[in-house]
Parts: structure tokens; C-alpha cells; sequence
């Protein structure tokens, strides 16, 4: 090793000075931005006016890889795993073949969830199929709502996915791979693209309570930035009580005095930065002061007092109750104000039993919602720039759990073949894209992968999917991992 000299010794020591010097400049201007704006607010409420709100952040695509189509994603999980057969693919010829073994060319060496051991017997679609709109798609009659958005939505029916339980199949919707710790797709796309909100997070996650069965479980990784650094994870809004947590301030706290706390935390924070050089100390030094803006944005957010009673009668809103209608409405008012990705959980769809009782009342509680958030965002002109994307980790088998003619028969998970839709963000409204075999138990024609559904996405943000890469461990790695391919039938 060359042995340093008191030149170099001095030179570097010029340069981590510079380095730290530059860095403490930086932060200082940031904080200084933050007390203008607070200044500016107090200006505002008194009635003298205020500066132009800062610049959104960039993400790291810049410029864009593509002209997007697309702004920002809303993204309607339906947790559990809705079943395709009572929502979006009707099966005639699984109806002739009710209670009857389904065809070993079907079934053999398929993986099973719950369903190893059992004799396998096909269950009729538990719901009427119509064809409904100007495009005449198919649509249950258990999603009546749904069918009036028939032309502006476009159904997949043949999505595949490589993970048959909950959490793991979760986690490959969400980040492209079945192991924990990776970014999600949120997690990616905000990094990608960077915010357009000053005052609120860019990834927002929220679920709602469930109506009839016990809420499906979901795990915070599912929204996390994994090796990202994390002010790119997603951040929980809750539709009760408080929307943060601790985004009010305790007793004897009002705001000047929040932000001299903030104000001599930020100054610690710069000072351990000089010698560290920690990146995840400048996130820890923005997300303080996204926190502080967000105490005065987030009220203003879920307050929805200044809504039109036909916008919530459209959306069967009926108060701030944790209900996905609500979380629907508050998804609409985040992409107003900039919120890149907003991800909704609508847990209840884990239909191993009573499919006949439970899937009516999951769509019940989700159909009006969704739909209206469609109409509501057409109307306001920005369905033309949101992507909004319905559907679970997997959908549901053509065999029955249980006695067919039972009253609590159910379905098992299923990776081969189920549906999902899209609207707005430059795809193809009003058409259904791909087809399940005369049983519904594989794609049949034009299949898409989990990972095909991600390169697509990004595609439509501007970003191609192969390029958007974060080296970790020595390797390049990205949300569609080492495939998917961008499904130009579903883009119009």
C-alpha cells in the first residue's frame, strides 16, 4: 500500500472538509426552505400572501426513459385472492362438468394449495355472467357497478403468478420476487420518478376494515423500499383517528415549537453527517421535515367535509370509517395533490369456505368504490394520467373446497390463470385482453406475468423496466428481476 504523505494527508482532509462543509450548506439551505415555507404559511393565514410552493422532488429517471402516459399509479389490492370465476370469467363448460372430476390433463403436477389428497371436482361459477357497455365484455352480475365502467376498464384474464400462498404471492405482486426485503413496486416507482408533493409522502399505503371475514393479514415489507434507501417506502395512512401516527402534536406543542424541536434535531443530524457521510442520515433529515409539513397537510387530506354530497353518494362514503369507499374518495384527493403511488388494501377476499355468502358481500363492499373512482377521476380529466389497477395476489381454482352442493363450499389459490383489470394511464379501455382454457385453469392465449404486469406499468410512468436498476451487493437489481416483457396489447 503507498504510504500517505503529508501533501496527500492534507489534501484529503481539504476534501472531507469540503465534502462536509458542502453537505452542512445544503442541509442548512433545506431547513432554511422549510422556515420560509412556515413563514409563508403564517403569511397565508393572516392574509398577506405567500411564496410558490417548492419544486417537487426528481426521481433518478431524468429525463424519462419514454413519453409517459401515464403520472401516478392507484393501485386497488384486493387481498386474498379474488375468484375470477365469479367476477370476470365465466365458464360455461365448467358449469356442464359441475361436481364431476375435473381432467387429469388439467390437474396433474399442478401445484395445490389446500387441496392435496382431495378428490377434485369442478364447482360451477356462483354468479351470472352478462355482457355489459359498447365492448360487450363480461362482467358478474355481483359487480353491477363495475359493468357500467365496462368501456373505460381493460380486463387481463390470463395473469399468471409463481407463488400459491398468501404472503410469499403478496410479496411477489408487490416486489417482483418471493424473497422478503426487497423494494415493492411502490417503493421502486418513487424512486424512480421522484414526488410531485411537497407536503405529503410520494408512496401511500391504507386498508380498510373488513365487512364480513376475519381481514386478511398484511405485512408492512409489502410496502417497504427493501436495500432503497427507505424515504422512498411506503407510508401508512390510517382512515380512523389519527391518519399518522403522532401527526398532531401532544398538549402544550403548537407548531413554532415543533419546529425548533425539528430545527435542533436536523442540526444534530448534519453534525454526525459530516463525519459519517451516512445517506441515511440525509433521508432521516427530509423525512423530519416531510413529517412537519405533513402536520399541516394531512387534516386537510382526510377531512372531506368540502366534498359535494353526489361525490360521496357516488362512492357510498358515509364518514370517515375505515371503509374502502372512504379509502377510495382519500385515494382521488391524493392524486390531486401529487401522491405518487397510492396502494389500497380491501382484505376479505380468502374464500377457502362459504364462497356462495362471502363473495357476494366482498363485492358488495368493493364494487361501488372502484367504480366510482374511475368515473370520479374521468371526470375531473385525470383518469387520462392515473393508472388504476384491480386485483389480488391470485385468483381462485375451478375445483371446489368441500362439498359442491354445500352451502360453505369454497375455492383454494390459483397461480395458473385469473383476472385482474386496468383503466386510464394509457391503456386500451374497453377491451379483454387474454383467455383461460375452457375450464379456466390455464392461460390459454397471451398470458401475463406478474412480471409483465410490472414492466408494463413502468412503461406507461416512462420508465423502461430493464433500466431502472439499483447495484446492492454487488449485483444490478430492479423490480422485474431478470424478466417481463411490456404487454403492448393492453396499451392503447
Amino acid at each position: 500500500m503507498k504510504p500517505t504523505t503529508f501533501e496527500t494527508w492534507e489534501r484529503l482532509v481539504d476534501r472531507r472538509t469540503f465534502v462536509g462543509q458542502a453537505s452542512l450548506g445544503l442541509g442548512t439551505m433545506a431547513l432554511a426552505g422549510l422556515l420560509q415555507r412556515q413563514s409563508s404559511a403564517a403569511r397565508v393565514d393572516a392574509g398577506q400572501g405567500g411564496a410558490a410552493p417548492l419544486a417537487s422532488s426528481r426521481g433518478v429517471v431524468n429525463p424519462l426513459h419514454y413519453a409517459p402516459r401515464a403520472k401516478r399509479v392507484i393501485f386497488l389490492c384486493m387481498a386474498g385472492g379474488p375468484s375470477q370465476f365469479e367476477t370476470f370469467d365465466d365458464k360455461p363448460k365448467l358449469a356442464e362438468l359441475h361436481g364431476q372430476p375435473m381432467p387429469e390433463s388439467f390437474t396433474k403436477g399442478q401445484p395445490i394449495a389446500q387441496l392435496q389428497g382431495s378428490a377434485l371436482l369442478a364447482l360451477r361459477p356462483q354468479a351470472k355472467f352478462q355482457r355489459y357497455g359498447q365492448s360487450g365484455q363480461q362482467i358478474s352480475d355481483l359487480l353491477p357497478h363495475t359493468a357500467r365502467i365496462a368501456d373505460d376498464i381493460c380486463i387481463i384474464r390470463s395473469m399468471q403468478t409463481e407463488q400459491i400462498n398468501h404472503d410469499p404471492a403478496q410479496t411477489f405482486l408487490n416486489a417482483g420476487t418471493s424473497v422478503s426485503g426487497r423494494p415493492s413496486m411502490g417503493a421502486w416507482i418513487n424512486y424512480g420518478l421522484g414526488s410531485e408533493s411537497d407536503d405529503l409522502p410520494g408512496f401511500i399505503v391504507m386498508k380498510s376494515l373488513s365487512d364480513s371475514r376475519p381481514p386478511q393479514p398484511i405485512s408492512s415489507r409489502q410496502w417497504h423500499s427493501g436495500f432503497l434507501p427507505s424515504r422512498f417506502q411506503g407510508v401508512p395512512v390510517y382512515s380512523q383517528n389519527d391518519p399518522v401516527h403522532f401527526v398532531s402534536n401532544p398538549p402544550g406543542v403548537d407548531r413554532q415549537r415543533q419546529l425548533d424541536v425539528i430545527e435542533t434535531i436536523n442540526g444534530l443530524n448534519k453534525f454526525r453527517d459530516l463525519s459519517e457521510q451516512n445517506p441515511e442520515i440525509a433521508t432521516r433529515i427530509a423525512q423530519y421535515e416531510l413529517a412537519f409539513r405533513m402536520q399541516a397537510s394531512v387534516p386537510g387530506l382526510v377531512d372531506i367535509s368540502d366534498e359535494p354530497q353526489h361525490v360521496l353518494d357516488m362512492y357510498g362514503v358515509k364518514g370517515a370509517d375505515g371503509s374502502f369507499a372512504y379509502n377510495c374518495l382519500l385515494a382521488r384527493r391524493m392524486a390531486e395533490r401529487g401522491v405518487r403511488f397510492i396502494q389500497l388494501y380491501h382484505r376479505g377476499w380468502d374464500h377457502h369456505n362459504g364462497i356462495k355468502k362471502y363473495i357476494p358481500e366482498a363485492c358488495f363492499s368493493s364494487d361501488q368504490p372502484s367504480a366510482a373512482l374511475i368515473t370520479d377521476l374521468k371526470q375531473r380529466g385525470m383518469l387520462e394520467d392515473t393508472l388504476v389497477v384491480w386485483g389480488g395476489e391470485f385468483g381462485r381454482t375451478p375445483m371446489a373446497q368441500g362439498d359442491v352442493e354445500a352451502p360453505m363450499v369454497g375455492r383454494d389459490h390459483h397461480i395458473r390463470g385469473f383476472s385482474m383489470w386496468l383503466a386510464g394511464g394509457g391503456t386500451r379501455p374497453g377491451v379483454t385482453y387474454g383467455t383461460t382454457d375452457e375450464l379456466g385453469y390455464h392461460a390459454a392465449e397471451n398470458p401475463v406475468h406478474i412480471h409483465d404486469l410490472h414492466a408494463t406499468m413502468m412503461r406507461l410512468l416512462g420508465i423502461d423496466h430493464e433500466r431502472l436498476t439499483y447495484r446492492y451487493q454487488g449485483r444490478d437489481f430492479r423490480l422485474t428481476d431478470v424478466a417481463g416483457h411490456v404487454v403492448n396489447g393492453i396499451m392503447a
